[in-house]
């Protein structure tokens, strides 16, 4: 994959970064589009669309796990991969920003280069995602998964967005249902970093896709937890023709 024709939407309050990151990145090949707050983030999101979003929490106007908020709950929006930037060292900040659909963080000070790895490695990952699979949607259990607009529909009609994160594990899982999954397995899925704990980070991604499933009851039904070894999706999967709905 190259970064040429590549757009990422850069928001942060700070000249200093925003003048830099513009200048390393789009020496990389890519168009960048930078902000300092949050209206003109929603402004510029809602004018262009963009491939990548590196959105700062802490803003003048709007702190940055909103906005996260908005975009996973937006349709035109919700499939763009988001590396949020903080600048606390409170892991709390990074637990909120990953449930709320961010795929991934840095904190202040960061390296550009690894930065720039990071946004690669999503966009591979956006890239997979949409590539055309042999059948468009797969039927799970009471669901439908679109896999072109990565979106989720139930038998009663509701629609869930899904982030990238979302997506890429729920993929996981339907690629191999009935069959455990270890930590490792899907620590690389979600793309957990080593400043959090690979099971903490795995057992968040767990609970935020059995949310977007409506399995949270004490004995979850679809996505099992075996414990020792993993997790595993209870349901058999099939191509479904036609539409998802």
């Amino acid at each position: 994959m190259t970064s040429l024709s590549k757009t990422i939407l850069l928001v942060d309050d700070d000249q200093e970064i925003r003048d830099l990151l513009n200048t390393y990145l789009s020496r990389a090949g890519f168009t960048v589009r930078a902000v300092g707050d949050g209206l003109g983030f929603r402004a510029s999101l809602a004018l262009e669309p963009a491939d990548l979003v590196i959105l700062d929490v802490q803003l003048p106007d709007e702190d940055g796990f909103s906005l996260c908020r908005w975009v996973r709950q937006h349709p035109r929006f919700a499939h763009v991969p988001i590396i949020m930037l903080t600048a606390s060292s409170d892991e709390a900040d990074r637990v909120i920003g990953l449930e709320l659909g961010a795929d991934d963080y840095l904190g202040k000070p960061f390296s550009p280069r690894e930065l720039q790895a990071r946004i690669k490695a999503l966009l591979r990952r956006a890239q997979f995602g949409q590539e055309r699979p042999v059948s468009d949607v797969l039927a799970f259990d009471d669901w439908r998964l679109d896999q072109v607009s990565h979106r989720l529909f139930h038998l009663d009609g509701e629609e869930v967005f899904l982030s990238g994160a979302d997506f890429a594990l729920l993929k996981l899982f339907l690629d191999h249902p009935q069959q455990i999954l270890d930590r490792d397995t899907i620590g690389n899925a979600t793309r957990g970093r080593d400043l959090m704990p690979l099971d903490r980070i795995v057992d968040m991604a767990v609970s935020r896709l059995r949310q977007r499933l409506r399995d949270t009851g004490k004995a979850p039904r679809l996505i099992r937890t075996v414990r020792g070894s993993g997790y595993l999706l209870a349901a058999s999967v099939t191509p479904h023709l036609g539409n998802a709905v």
